[in-house]
């Protein structure tokens, strides 16, 4: 009996396209094919994700991004004009995640964390996509690339190589991989991370790309270093490292690593024939070490793309005046920083904002409230935010649609009257009845 699969296609010639210019691939595509399977499957939120994430990061001075920590952060970025989301691990830690706990790190919370964020976001933002263009507006640019931090229990390469995979069928257009040992990691931007060896780091970049290939993706891939803050290393059998290592020995086996500057530079440039950015985490915002490690790696790898991330733990402000926060990103875009993101944002705005809200109304009670409602109603009417419009933006109107279009009915009456109703209550402007104010 004749097998029913299509042909699988041909394969790629990495050496006439543009776009794998400096990527090194130690397999040929022959292996993506023979791994691929009989069948090539489509993943089109991926795909276009990557691609136009791509085309930004080479027409664009930069790309800024904010972590989203669920959908609706990633709706209203979206309305909000921005052009790219990041999906944050730590985020994934904090909550986004099917286990329903709070854990400071990957070693807690399960390996489908991310990959759940990142399809819980790429949802909303079709859905909201589909309630704009069913009423016939196409003003905002819904399907935004999302960013993915790759996290998960396991570090080796078969690790990357299956969570790579998750995250292009939940659309991840680009994917941030880091050298940290995730079975003692602590965040990148503190001291004292151990790091795996380079060549441990340089396998899981490498099954990460495999894994992007036999899916059909060409996903953007960060390479990530924490070695500036790293203190310690897994293991010595890498002579790559052998120059950053001390005497030191710690009781689990893992060696002493004089991290810096000058260990994340040397990560940088073993990566770079790998990756499509370089990223180096930084435990503050330092324009100059920015520099040395653009200029290092540069030398080396002319017009290598580079990725920060402007979330380092410290006060901003106290490390930087006014003028120089205002001017940081466009200073990074002309070091070849052009992917910038703030790994927190999603959290801190959640928090922050809910803990304000919280205590005015403690202390005010529906004052409080009331200030909320009227910052939204002149956001409404300067900006466009639409966090007046609830069922609206839950897609009621949406599945009225539907509805109609299945039962047949004329012109969508019931979704004009839900229309009317929703934007008289949103906006009305209550006049005072006689014998309602408080004695």
């Amino acid at each position: 009996m004749k097998p029913m699969n299509l042909p699988p296609p041909l394969p790629p010639d990495w050496s006439r396209e543009a776009r794998w210019n400096g990527i090194q691939r130690p397999y040929a595509p022959a292996d993506v094919l023979r791994l691929r399977g009989s069948l090539q499957i489509e993943y089109t939120l991926a795909r276009v994700g990557a691609e136009r994430l791509w085309e930004l990061l080479h027409t664009e001075p930069y790309v800024a991004a904010l972590s989203a920590m669920t959908g609706h952060q990633a709706v209203e970025q979206a309305r909000a004009g921005l052009k790219a989301i990041y999906a944050g691990g730590w985020q994934g830690a904090a909550e986004a995640h099917s286990a329903r706990e709070l854990y400071p790190n990957p070693n807690g919370f399960p390996s489908e964390s991310v990959p759940h964020l990142v399809a819980g976001i790429n949802k909303a933002l079709q859905h909201a996509d589909q309630m704009y263009h069913a009423e016939g507006r196409n003003d905002t640019r819904w399907f935004l690339p999302v960013v993915a931090e790759a996290e998960c229990r396991g570090s080796g390469s078969l690790n990357a190589f299956e969570l790579m995979k998750a995250l292009v069928e939940a659309g991840a257009a680009g994917v941030n991989f880091k050298d940290q040992v995730y079975t003692v990691n602590t965040c990148g931007q503190f001291q004292g991370d151990v790091v795996m060896p380079t060549r441990v780091f340089l396998e899981k970049l490498i099954a990460a790309r495999l894994a992007a290939d036999v899916m059909g993706i060409a996903v953007v891939l960060i390479a990530r270093t924490d070695a500036y803050g790293a203190r310690y290393l897994e293991n010595d059998s890498d002579p790559q490292d052998e120059a950053f290592l001390t005497a030191e020995r710690r009781v689990d086996g893992c060696f002493g690593f004089r991290g810096g500057l000058e260990a994340a530079i040397a990560r940088g440039l073993a990566c770079a024939p790998y990756a499509d950015l370089l990223l180096f985490e930084t435990p503050r915002p330092d324009l100059r070490e920015a520099r040395r490690f653009a200029e290092a790696i540069h030398a080396a790898y002319p017009g290598k793309l580079l990725a920060y991330n402007c979330a380092p733990p410290l006060n901003w402000s106290k490390q930087l005046d006014a003028a120089t926060i205002r001017n940081f990103q466009g200073a990074l875009s002309g070091m070849g920083y052009r992917f910038q993101f703030v790994a927190l944002a999603g959290y801190q705005s959640v928090s922050m904002g809910m803990f304000e809200l919280a205590r005015r109304y403690r202390e005010a009670g529906m004052a409080a409230f009331a200030r909320l409602h009227q910052s939204e109603l002149e956001l409404a009417h300067i900006a466009g935010c639409e966090a007046l419009k609830p069922l609206r933006n839950v897609g009621a109107g949406y599945l009225d649609e539907v509805a109609r279009t299945i039962a047949g009915v004329a012109s969508g009456s019931r979704a004009a009257v839900r229309a009317r109703e929703e934007k008289t209550r949103a906006t009305a402007e209550w006049a005072t009845v006689p014998g309602n104010t408080a004695k």
